[in-house]
């Protein structure tokens, strides 16, 4: 009889954002579907999800991933209490929007390779620095690159495309050991399992290569980019009808939510929102075309397609939790 292994990844209960966890259960047959994928069990007490007294927590399948690694296939669940309640940690589950189908994200997660304390290519002494940013954006070259960085992003986008993680691009970033890749999905829950899946596959590579992935808004303080998680959206009529006034009503709708998006949007993430590094301070709201120091950028092309397509959100740090950004975002266009 054939064996199958699945693992299973879900959402610890940590805080201010949660980790990512995993274990493996062999099964007799392949999953063709996630229903045939059964629940399971785990020590929530372990997890800072349950007390010792009563530690049993569910995992319950909700997508099913091809798998790059040992395993076969990869199973993204939710967290259910006992009882068959939504446990409180499930952020997935508080995404009740009756129109999220129709919204597309698109997310730009920055993150920071580092070997033992200091962002991969950077001098161990913590009193050396490298030369100052600028040539490291898209950049080429072992001084400006560096090839185990390039050799993990390689690895992660072939391994994202095996697992069926629509991702759709990647490039080093303006700070030396920084990276950036873009994933998308149709649908607000499927956009946020496929951010959450290409996170554990990059951390995943990162163990074989004995590196540390960093994903805080500002991983090395001083004059430095931080690490943010840009996100894209769209409703169907900012696709199909768009129109400059009513794309800016929506940059208008965003203004006095402010404060309530920047709660969702990671903990720590006012050492990034400084007003520099191609962001707005985190005090001030701001839109506007091809800017990168707004809080929300109207993309040129959109403007150049009869104002017709997606903004990007800049605010998100690095270390958000995807179900949250998503959420917060259908709220205030739902308003």
């Amino acid at each position: 009889m054939q064996k199958t292994k699945l693992e299973y990844v879900w959402l610890d209960g940590y805080k201010p954002e949660p980790t990512l966890r995993s274990k493996i259960k062999i099964v007799d047959r392949y999953c063709s579907h996630v229903e045939e994928v059964p629940l399971w069990g785990f020590d929530g007490s372990s997890t800072q999800q349950a007390k010792g007294s009563s530690s049993d927590c569910i995992l319950k399948p909700i997508r099913l991933y091809n798998s790059p690694f040992a395993s076969d296939q990869l199973v993204l669940c939710e967290v259910f209490n006992a009882d068959g309640t939504p446990h409180e940690t499930n952020s997935r589950n508080k995404i009740e929007s009756l129109n999220q189908k129709e919204y597309w994200f698109g997310f730009e997660q920055e993150y920071t390779l580092m070997l033992s304390g200091r962002p991969l290519g950077w001098n161990p002494d913590p009193l050396i620095f490298p030369k100052e940013q600028g040539d490291y954006y898209c950049g080429v070259g072992g001084t400006n690159i560096g090839s185990l960085g390039r050799k993990i992003m390689h690895e992660h986008i072939k391994k994202c495309l095996v697992a069926g993680v629509s991702i759709h691009g990647t490039n080093a970033e303006v700070m030396l050991g920084q990276w950036e890749y873009q994933v998308f999905g149709r649908g607000a829950k499927k956009s946020a399992d496929n951010a959450w899946m290409a996170r554990y596959i990059l951390y995943r590579i990162a163990e074989k290569y004995e590196v540390d992935v960093n994903i805080d808004p500002k991983p090395i303080k001083g004059d430095w980019n931080g690490n943010g998680m840009h996100t894209n959206f769209s409703n169907n009529k900012m696709r199909d009808e768009g129109g400059e006034d009513y794309i800016k009503s929506i940059c208008e709708k965003f203004k006095p939510a402010h404060k309530e998006h920047i709660i969702e949007y990671g903990s720590k993430n006012e050492e990034r929102l400084t007003g520099l590094h191609e962001t707005q301070h985190i005090d001030t709201f701001s839109y506007g075309v091809s800017d990168r120091g707004a809080s929300i950028r109207i993309p040129l092309a959109l403007t150049q397609k009869n104002w017709k397509g997606y903004l990007e959100d800049r605010r998100p740090s690095g270390n958000a939790d995807p179900y949250r950004v998503t959420n917060r975002i259908l709220t205030t266009m739902e308003q």
